[in-house]
């Protein structure tokens, strides 16, 4: 039963309420502390905007957790699951979703399985591109889901490539209204990439979806940027919707080129006899180097 009195990350019941943290038990059974519940984020539709992010590795994700990210998303690969499990422990106190792949179902059956494998490795919820039918089993399993409508990047073709959707009256009403065939089937969330951002703002108004923007302006609920945009850990150029609040590529670089200069210094070091100096070596004491060879020439007579 000690289990029960701890979240995910050793924080007592009581500490986790001073902290504005919730207890929550995840679809997988493993009792835990929130940040946020889906409820409460749905209450918070209307009232503020809520910040998200995708972090990369488990660094990054405790970074976010410590800077106050609402809600996370993270990429899972169901077959190499460890990262996201590593992920989620690094950020045990923040709503987080799993990001499921595209393909990795072809069945409601499949689809439900997937999303169940997310949240037995602690996830709160999942995102996926699934059609409706797809959400709707899952949705209809217990299972908390994000959509994805607007610019669908690994369904681009349909919409004319990687380019920015919604900008005809057609286009527009397309989007809205697969929109609302997410929130008909049960999504709770979708994320909007790339439409403009007046028309965010009157989507946002017109569903009860809570609408994560990448790309599409300050209208929505959500204010969505990868970790590798918010630090800067790619090189230029950078999406356009996106904006740098550090420049780790560049302190990347420079540490690289350190290594370089460190391991050349150590090669040229050794070739000239700087290292091992007398300070990196052990001495032998006096007079056992005399006995070793003594000893040493007997035993080969």
């Amino acid at each position: 039963m000690a289990s029960h009195a701890t979240g995910d990350g050793g924080i007592p019941p009581r500490d986790a309420t001073e902290r504005g943290l919730k207890r929550v038990m995840s679809l997988g059974g493993a009792y835990g502390t929130r940040n946020y519940t889906v409820k409460d984020l749905r209450d918070q539709k209307g009232k503020r905007v809520l910040v998200e992010t995708l972090p990369f590795s488990p660094d990054e994700a405790a970074a976010a957790e410590a800077a106050g990210i609402d809600t996370m998303k993270v990429r899972f690969d169901p077959s190499q699951p460890a990262l996201a499990a590593t992920i989620r422990r690094a950020a045990p106190n923040t709503f987080m979703s799993f990001s499921v792949p595209l393909v990795a179902a072809a069945s409601e059956t499949e689809a439900v399985r997937l999303a169940y494998d997310a949240m037995a490795l602690g996830a709160d919820g999942i995102m996926c591109q699934w059609s409706p039918r797809f959400i709707s089993a899952a949705a209809e399993a217990g299972v908390p889901v994000q959509g994805h409508a607007g610019l669908v990047p690994r369904k681009s073709t349909w919409t004319g490539g990687l380019r920015a959707v919604g900008k005809t009256l057609d286009e527009a009403l397309w989007v809205y209204r697969e929109i609302k065939d997410l929130e008909n089937a049960g999504a709770w969330a979708v994320e909007v990439e790339v439409i403009p951002s007046e028309l965010l703002a009157e989507i946002t108004k017109r569903t009860t979806l809570l609408t994560s923007s990448i790309g599409a302006g300050s209208g929505g609920d959500i204010q969505f940027l990868f970790a590798e945009d918010i630090l800067g850990t790619g090189p230029p150029p950078y999406p356009r919707h996106s904006k740098q609040y550090r420049n780790l590529y560049k302190m990347q670089q420079e540490m690289q080129a350190e290594r370089i200069a460190g391991f050349k210094e150590f090669v040229d070091d050794v070739e000239h006899g700087g290292f091992p100096g007398p300070e990196h070596v052990v001495r032998a004491p006096a007079g056992l180097i005399a006995e070793f060879v003594a000893a040493a020439d007997a035993d080969l007579v």
